[in-house]
């Protein structure tokens, strides 16, 4: 009787896409989640949410612009952005993300601005020197502009939805990548992006803010329906693997049985999601902003985990590919120093702009 022998031969590979990825994604989805979170106070008018939606536009302009710098820095070098303009490929996913990503940040930039020119305008007359004189310059004589705001609101909207729909369908197309590769990635990320929006605005609320009650009442409301998506969209996603119609969901089920890695990866994201969950459906309203800081930290880590530790899943081969953060630049310091650059733009902007409007503009 004859008997076939076959060799595997399995190559260990680094990652390719590292921290900076993970921050760049993360702080773009804080950006758009809090962006979807200004609309009910300066697009549809609801005047009860002023406080809030000033809040979340803090939040929406200060991770678009750290963002960006993030997604270079992942480049290596920012000659590489170029040639997502020199060579467009309109079946790339990361090359119409290089038309969505500005416009989106540019349509934001703008749609902040008319918000903020009335406030401007009346800081400019109650100052004097030179915080006097460029106030009244930005303000560009601070005229309200309801319609414009509204139209712009439109058109960010239609930009942010974009920018979410290429961040998870990127990764979502990548058939190398088993876990990658299924259509729960660009929900997933859309609702962890809000939930973890959320979830800064009641710690920012408390930190920097004035402690609104009504804001951290808004807020947890947003956050529950936000954590109910995610968990009925895991929910989905597992089991559609369980019936075999998900080779992704297949996938996340063995690694979740087989590999302790990512099943302490799976408990962690289960604690940052149903617990912050319990809490505020339980009403535990002292502890708010531990629910805040739980899914903001669930939303960096569900990131981490398909990126990192998607692609510690070996193409060929059994088991998990090595990886330990690095110390360096693309390691911790690279985490550290988007964090950095992230609270710069937060100072910078509440120091030099009026973000939270005047008392009859965000009276509640």
């Amino acid at each position: 009787m004859n008997s076939n022998i076959v060799d595997l031969i399995s190559v260990t590979r680094e990652v390719s896409w590292l921290s900076w990825g993970v921050q760049y994604f993360f702080l773009i989805g804080l950006s758009y989640g809090a962006f979807f979170l200004t609309l009910p106070a300066f697009v549809f008018g609801r005047k009860n949410m002023q406080k809030t939606g000033r809040l979340a536009l803090l939040i929406a302009i200060s991770c678009g612009i750290a963002a960006p710098v993030a997604l270079v820095s992942d480049l290596h070098q920012p000659g590489r952005f170029y040639n997502f303009y020199l060579h467009f490929t309109p079946t790339s996913w990361m090359s119409w993300g290089s038309f969505f990503l500005p416009a989106y940040v540019v349509l934001l930039l703008v749609y902040a601005w008319f918000i903020y020119r009335p406030d401007l305008e009346l800081q400019a007359n109650n100052q004097s020197g030179m915080l006097a004189r460029v106030s009244r310059l930005l303000a560009f004589g601070g005229n309200e502009a309801p319609a414009v705001i509204k139209m712009l609101g439109l058109m960010t909207l239609f930009a942010a939805l974009l920018v979410a729909t290429y961040t998870g369908s990127e990764m979502a197309v990548v058939r190398a990548r088993p876990l990658w590769n299924g259509p729960m990635m660009p929900l997933l990320y859309l609702f962890t992006g809000l939930g973890g929006a959320a979830g800064l605005g009641l710690l920012l609320n408390r930190i920097i803010g004035d402690a609104s009650e009504s804001v951290s009442n808004q807020l947890s409301r947003f956050l529950v329906v936000f954590l109910s998506l995610t968990m009925l969209t895991v929910l989905l996603w597992m089991l559609t693997g369980l019936a075999g119609h998900s080779s992704s969901g297949m996938v996340l089920m063995r690694l979740a049985t087989e590999y302790n890695p990512l099943l302490f990866t799976l408990l962690w994201l289960s604690i940052c999601t149903l617990l912050p969950f319990l809490l505020i459906i339980n009403k535990r309203q002292q502890t708010w902003w531990l629910s805040g800081f739980l899914s903001l930290t669930g939303a960096w880590l569900f990131r981490w985990s398909m990126f990192i530790d998607g692609q510690r899943i070996p193409k060929t081969g059994a088991g998990f590919n090595d990886y330990s953060i690095p110390l360096g630049t693309e390691g911790l310091l690279g985490i550290a120093g988007t964090l950095g650059l992230w609270l710069l733009l937060v100072i910078m902007i509440t120091s030099f702009i009026p973000w939270q409007g005047s008392k009859q503009n965000t009276s509640v």
